[in-house]
């Protein structure tokens, strides 16, 4: 059960999550950062300085704090939207990296194989290739 266990730990699928663990943990510090210097100044510049945090309901002697509610839900969204625009940047820089890739293979009309781009012949069905 032991080697089994070494085994497991020492795949690269538990290395790599790991590693995605710690920069994610990382990078949330970079956007609470964002969201708290920032942006959420902004928020309360343009709602007048409103303290959602202190917006309560007492019901049957207990108080729902609504407040606290309303600023999660706003940090929230503004966090998805942060990410949302990371992994936006993040997908635009990546096509571009394909873009400017040189081809190395190409389809066979006839078989629809991928070959080699300098092929004369495609090596599936024998067909010469212009």
């Amino acid at each position: 059960m032991i080697e089994e266990f070494k085994k497991f730990i020492a795949r690269g699928n538990v290395i790599d999550m790991a590693i995605g663990l710690v920069i994610g943990s990382a990078f949330t510090a970079v956007v609470n950062s964002i969201v708290d210097g920032l942006i959420m100044p902004i928020v309360g510049a343009l709602t007048a300085g409103i303290d959602f945090s202190s917006i309560k309901i007492s019901l049957f002697g207990v108080d729902l704090l609504i407040g606290s509610v309303i600023t999660a839900i706003i940090s929230f969204l503004i966090i998805a939207l942060c990410m949302f625009s990371v992994v936006k940047i993040m997908n635009k820089l990546h096509k571009e990296e394909e873009k400017n890739e040189e081809a190395t293979t190409k389809i066979c009309p006839f078989c629809k194989s991928e070959i080699d781009i300098n092929a004369t012949r495609c090596p599936h069905c024998t067909s010469e290739l212009n």
